[in-house]
């Protein structure tokens, strides 16, 4: 096609802000839609019931609205609960999901200390201890189930100041120090946490790599539109947000957004 795709981005609130950045660097001359699902938000700690309920219910509303050629589900609790209903009911459109990013982490570890921080949801799921298990079993990995974090990221991006001491207090145990090792890679498995990735690094007692699933989330975005959407080198992309509330932006929130898009690059792989 000689059209630029459509590329629809969804979290249940502003983290897949960070994966439409790296869609943004892949693909240049595509058209986004940002749809942030605050009637929802937070799906970390609601029943995987209310999570499927919530998102179907998006869904409908945002793809009979827009028509979008592809849909990135920017949400790691999302797409491992409801990715195969959505393919099965949008058998025309590509759907691409979340996932922590367990196996570079333990690729890229020298200790064998790999922590995955997320929320709750994800922690407690066995999709998560699969993927440890298939991806991480030489190395020893400790589970951080974070309650604060996506919350504290979302007032951040509403321009609210964050506490040094609250940030702190939820990362404390993604470290481990064991028998002269220390943690050297940490999983950000919740697309909200890359949006306070200067502050973690900040805060951190020792440095380590914070794996951001971002990067490779772009590249399978493009891979499945290449065919129909061959990439073009010029950036003629547009970006719209919108809240599944319909309620308008803030002020905070607009400044926020329009500094990330002035942002010419993808966060770091980690």
């Amino acid at each position: 096609m000689t059209r630029p795709p459509k590329i629809l981005v969804f979290d249940s609130g502003l983290g897949g802000l960070t994966v439409f950045r790296a869609l943004k660097a892949k693909r240049p001359d595509a058209h986004f839609l940002y749809a942030a699902d605050d009637l929802g938000f937070p799906y970390g700690l609601k029943s995987e019931n209310d999570v499927t309920v919530c998102l179907v219910a998006a869904m409908e509303r945002l793809i009979g609205d827009h028509a979008p050629d592809c849909v990135v589900i920017a949400c790691n609790t999302a797409s491992t609960l409801v990715l195969p209903r959505l393919r099965a009911r949008w058998p025309g459109i590509p759907f691409v999901g979340t996932v922590p990013a367990i196996k570079p982490a333990a690729e890229q570890s020298r200790s064998g200390l790999v922590t995955i921080l997320a929320t709750p949801g994800t922690v407690s799921r066995d999709y998560t201890r699969d993927l440890i298990e298939k991806f991480a079993g030489h190395c020893e990995v400790t589970l951080v189930g974070s309650s604060r974090l996506a919350g504290l990221a979302e007032a951040f991006m509403h321009g609210e100041t964050l506490s040094d001491d609250d940030v702190a207090r939820e990362i404390a145990p993604c470290f481990v120090a064991r028998e002269g090792r220390r943690t050297d890679s940490v999983v950000l498995a919740c697309t909200h946490y890359p949006l306070l990735l200067d502050v973690l690094t900040r805060l951190a007692p020792w440095p380590v790599r914070w794996i951001d699933p971002a990067p490779a989330i772009a590249r399978r975005a493009d891979h499945v539109l290449s065919t129909r959407f061959p990439a073009k080198a010029h950036d003629g992309s547009t970006f719209a947000f919108l809240f599944t509330s319909g309620d308008a932006p803030s002020e905070r929130l607009i400044a926020s957004l329009k500094r990330l898009l002035l942002a010419s690059a993808p966060l770091p792989a980690g």
